[in-house]
């Protein structure tokens, strides 16, 4: 470590300061430095994003996750609707990859800084350009501790060519450089992190429960998401007279957890529509939950984070390599090109059938459907739209118009 902070002291002059160590901005750093670059990787940690932890296959191959990291594994997904009604949707031939935020995202940081980025915990300050031309980024280190800057703390800056801002939803290198990106929308997520507790009636290691239920959230959807020793028990909304803290009491009330020791409670908001633009046409690209890169209707992030870190840090290396900042366009239209369809097909899934419970109790009762759940699983699991079995396609159109019309029973 000693040695990293004599590096950092000495070198004030990157090829990339990447701004935010999640799973986006260490996936960026770790694929920069590894096409060559001086990589400078600032984060200032110390606090763990709410999140459900839920990581697809596709992501654990793409990414190299090894299985350690993994708390859990889930077989099983259940989802409730408002009356109560419970669809249990089995993961076939597969799992899904549960994991600790803390754990997951500390783990890729160091991989990217035993790959060879420079790691720096700091506090981001400011991009600014000189009168040549030259980007110089300004920052504060924190302390380790208190993760906040020190009353004797001296703000850095250091000259880069390119800025990748991987600094979370109402990320400050967006506000800063990007164009209209605080008009983004966001749903706040609030979750509370509990023991499991095993040997409970009901208790299942193995399955996440995921309430369709408008006392639990009027938007969105609560969730109980097993973390082997412990268990992640949250919802999200856009509604901000809506109480997250009391609609979480009343999950857990809901699921038979009120008693259950809470070990700590976490809220952020997260954002749920891509930026139209992720870059400033110059030296400035922003990736992950800066970008907007959050599914709607399911809320999944990490992996959509990291593929577009990927995306990004290929643009940002094409910028560099060939001296045409107009590369930098290709992250967000290599990203859009393959989730695009993905991410408008959920939105519309979100607006309409989120809407109120009773739209909400057919929504559950369409997922009965064996049809459903498989290409919906499969969609999931490889993160492409699955095409095989063009009848099933039929088969969900004509059952979804059945709801849609009423004409089906719930």
């Amino acid at each position: 470590m000693a040695e990293r902070w004599v590096k950092l002291m000495n070198q004030t002059d990157f090829d990339f300061v990447v701004v935010g160590g999640g799973p986006s901005g260490a996936t960026a750093a770790h694929d920069l430095v590894r096409q060559g670059w001086r990589v400078l990787l600032l984060d200032r940690q110390g606090r763990t994003k709410p999140c459900g932890g839920a990581i697809p296959p596709r992501l654990i191959q793409d990414f190299d996750i090894p299985d350690h990291l993994l708390v859990a594994k889930v077989r099983c997904a259940r989802m409730i609707s408002p009356a109560a009604n419970k669809v249990d949707i089995p993961i076939d031939n597969g799992f899904v990859g549960m994991v600790d935020r803390d754990e997951f995202d500390e783990y890729l940081r160091e991989r990217a800084a035993q790959s060879g980025a420079v790691r720096c915990q700091a506090i981001f300050d400011k991009i600014e350009h000189d009168e040549s031309g030259q980007l110089w980024v300004h920052y504060t280190p924190v302390t380790p501790k208190e993760h906040a800057a020190s009353e004797h703390a001296r703000p850095i800056k250091v000259s880069t060519r390119i800025v990748v801002g991987a600094d979370g939803a109402r990320s400050e290198v967006a506000r800063q450089a990007i164009p209209n990106a605080h008009k983004t929308k966001y749903v706040f997520a609030y979750h509370e992190i509990i023991e499991a507790p095993v040997g409970q009636p009901g208790y299942d290691a193995a399955r996440c429960d995921v309430y369709y239920q408008g006392e639990v959230s009027p938007d969105f959807y609560g969730w109980v998401f097993p973390h082997g020793k412990t268990m992640s028990v949250g919802m999200g909304s856009a509604d901000k007279g809506f109480s997250l803290r009391s609609a979480t009491a009343r999950l857990r009330a809901i699921a038979g957890l009120a008693d259950a020791p809470t070990l700590r409670r976490e809220g952020a908001p997260i954002p749920l529509k891509p930026l139209p633009q992720w870059d400033n046409g110059r030296d400035v690209i922003v990736a992950g939950d800066a970008a907007g890169v959050v599914a709607p209707s399911s809320g999944e992030g990490i992996y959509y984070a990291m593929d577009c870190a990927r995306r990004v840090a290929q643009a940002a290396h094409e910028a560099l390599k060939t001296g045409n900042s107009a590369c930098l366009k290709n992250g967000r239209k290599s990203f859009m090109k393959q989730h695009g369809r993905v991410f408008w097909i959920l939105g519309v899934m979100q607006y309409f059938w989120y809407k109120n419970d009773r739209r909400r109790e057919k929504f559950v009762k369409i997922c009965e459907d064996r049809d459903v759940q498989r290409l919906t699983f499969e969609s999931y699991m490889n993160k492409e739209l699955a095409r095989k079995d063009p009848m099933a396609h039929v088969r969900i159109f004509c059952k979804d118009m059945a709801h849609l019309l009423g004409l089906a029973r719930t």
